[in-house]
């Protein structure tokens, strides 16, 4: 039997950006604890929310997980909130995949185990999605979250849109959470515009998202960042082995040059994987046979 630890990756989103107090209560319940691991967390003032990045040991990280979803519920308030970006709860989502000697099955039974407890310890419903999704539609956050918070309250007992564990309804100022188990997180990635023109962001978005044929794997939206100039394609990009940055970044560059407009740079936002970048790495420089154990600093991970 193998006594390597195993480790769980999460990234977990609550629906406040902008209440610094607010956003550093809730993340400090991942702090200090044997076992968890924070990597980062990233206020969005526009979108209002923070992403938030942690990895630990399967147990320990369930209870650290389950504790900042308590705290997003004492101090959000889904009647007050609002923000550019669909949510339906104060814990929006709480996904989890594997990270290091674990499989997508142990992943799937833990997420099972978070749903679970986030009811029974706190009353909030729970919508599975991913690999624990109960019907295909679920297994997409845009069919849960259609309507966002203010329509998903309406039509919370129809029976195709009811949470999957709790009563035909959100609770009345957390809303419900989302949880889920798959095998990649997702990275986000923000391409700028030099335009004031958000239509144009609208357009490119579209034309690189997956459900209006652009690349599968991609979810886009044409937002403005009100702290900067210019207009954003911002990104959540599912799987960037088969769509790598450079190809997402290379087609919002040649739709932007359509209609005369630069791309003036690009932002990953939070952690990522370093095989993500090496692979753009690689095609920009055209190397040939790189290996990633050639990067020195490579030798120092565990």
């Amino acid at each position: 039997m193998s006594t390597e630890k195993q480790y769980v990756l999460a990234v977990p989103n609550f629906s406040d950006g902008r209440r610094k107090d607010v956003i550093e209560s809730i993340v400090n319940e991942l702090q200090d604890i044997e076992g968890v691991k924070l990597v980062s967390y990233e206020p969005e003032h526009d979108f209002n929310r923070t992403v938030v990045t942690v990895i630990g040991e399967p147990e320990p990280l369930k209870e650290a997980l389950l504790k900042m979803a308590g705290k997003s519920y004492e101090l959000i308030n889904m009647e007050e909130q609002s923000g550019t970006h669909p949510r339906i709860g104060a814990q929006d989502t709480i996904p989890i995949f594997p990270f290091k000697n674990i499989t997508i099955e142990e992943c799937i039974d833990i997420a099972e185990e978070i749903g679970k407890e986030v009811y029974e310890k706190y009353n909030v419903p729970v919508y599975f999605s991913g690999f624990n999704a109960r019907c295909e539609e679920r297994k997409a956050l845009s069919f849960i979250r259609k309507g966002q918070y203010e329509g998903l309250k309406e039509v919370a007992h129809l029976d195709e849109r009811k949470p999957d564990i709790g009563p035909a309804a959100l609770h009345p100022t957390a809303g419900a959470t989302i949880v889920s188990a798959d095998n990649e997180g997702l990275t986000a990635y923000n391409i700028f515009l030099a335009t004031e023109d958000l239509e144009i962001a609208k357009k490119i978005a579209k034309g690189v998202r997956g459900p209006s044929g652009g690349f599968s794997t991609v979810r886009a939206v044409g937002i403005k960042f009100p702290e900067r100039s210019g207009v954003v394609v911002s990104m959540n990009m599912f799987d960037c082995a088969s769509t790598p940055l450079y190809r997402a970044f290379n087609f919002v560059k040649g739709e932007a040059a359509r209609y005369g407009v630069a791309v003036t740079g690009s932002e990953v936002v939070g952690p990522v994987k370093l095989d993500y970048l090496l692979n753009s790495l690689e095609y920009y420089l055209g190397l040939e046979n790189f290996r990633k154990d050639q990067i020195l600093e490579s030798h120092l991970m565990g």
